[in-house]
């Protein structure tokens, strides 16, 4: 990763003096997708791409009232202050060790990751990455500070409360998901569907989780991961957008494992996939496309220097996790990079 030249913190810096969101409810995907783009070579583009996407953000809300150790809870969920929930996350990792506070917010945090399509806890697990990987200069920690306060102010729990403790792997658990009635529908109004959808809690509670065993659960989000990549190769034309985030979601959350107490892996195991499973069944496409021809003739680096000229936020982060689940399988996985490329067609398609 390019961290010489300077050009990420730059960016984040450049990030931090605008909102979380635009034009009401849209997520500012900046931060995420310029980390991708430098930790794949592309650092030269950055600042050109972030040119162009700037121009849709919106300034920093208004603080509101302060938010204390005391008082949090009446402030979670609540949009309206989430640059109060900023400025209160950036005292925190400015008197604690970051790794700290994580660990202390991550469980109060989780039941609420599904809140604004899932980009918050992607946020962080983007900034957790470089963190962990690349150093802890001083804008990488604030970035951390402004992901957390991000869900902090979008904490949204599910409508259903799903235990997962079946025998299904995720693969298996995925293809059994039925649909919600209608998909043409925003998310939260997607989600509200799935207690009236017959056979959603039961199906969603399929998938195995093993809650005494931290290894085997961080074997099985990796596979989660996987799956979904996969499922949106074959059904992610439900909504191209909106289905990047069952794979990306939990790929988040597995990046940040790592800077977890182990006691937590598999809690957050179950939280992600009950994400993955909600967004699958309110966008999936009930029938699968056909193969792509000629994406498995394609390196990673050149699947993601094409998603970097597509320049799409949503086709960046798709090739990110896409380039994880192949780096991870030991000769490669080129459906995993075929999702790639069906997400540059799919997306290159409604934009």
């Amino acid at each position: 990763m390019d961290l010489e030249s300077g050009i990420l913190d730059e960016a984040l810096e450049r990030l931090h003096a605008s909102g979380p969101e635009f034009q009401g409810f849209l997520a500012n995907h900046g931060p995420m997708a310029v980390e991708a783009l430098v930790r794949h070579g592309q650092a030269g583009s950055v600042h050109r791409w972030l040119d162009q996407y700037a121009t849709k953000l919106e300034e920093v809300p208004s603080p509101r009232e302060a938010i204390s150790d005391d008082d949090w809870r009446t402030a979670l969920g609540d949009p309206r202050r989430v640059t109060d929930w900023t400025a209160y996350f950036t005292r925190l990792v400015a008197e604690r060790p970051w790794r700290e506070v994580l660990a202390e917010w991550w469980p109060r945090l989780l039941p609420g990751i599904a809140g604004a399509a899932t980009h918050p806890v992607i946020r962080v697990g983007h900034v957790v990455r470089t963190l962990l990987d690349d150093g802890e200069e001083a804008p990488r920690v604030a970035e951390l500070a402004h992901a957390l306060g991000y869900w902090a102010a979008r904490h949204t729990t599910l409508p259903v409360t799903v235990v997962p403790a079946g025998p299904a792997s995720p693969d298996e658990a995925l293809a059994a998901l039925p649909r919600i009635a209608d998909q043409q529908v925003l998310p939260l109004d997607g989600l509200a569907q799935l207690p009236g959808t017959p056979g959603w809690a039961a199906t969603a509670e399929s998938l195995r989780v093993p809650y005494e065993d931290p290894d085997a659960a961080r074997e099985q989000l990796a596979a989660l991961v996987r799956a979904t990549v996969h499922r949106y190769l074959d059904h992610g034309h439900g909504n191209g957008v909106l289905m990047v985030h069952t794979a990306t979601a939990p790929n988040a959350v597995l990046r940040t494992l790592p800077a977890l107490p182990r006691d937590l892996w598999a809690a957050s195991l179950g939280a992600a996939w009950a994400a993955s499973a909600a967004i699958t069944s309110v966008y999936a496409a009930g029938e699968a496309l056909p193969p792509l021809e000629g994406a498995g003739r394609l390196t990673p680096e050149e699947v993601f220097e094409r998603s970097a000229r597509h320049g799409d936020e949503h086709v960046i982060k798709m090739t990110d996790t896409a380039w994880d689940v192949a780096a991870s399988a030991a000769d490669g996985d080129d459906r995993a990079l075929a999702a790639a490329v069906r997400a540059q067609r799919l997306i290159s398609a409604v934009s």
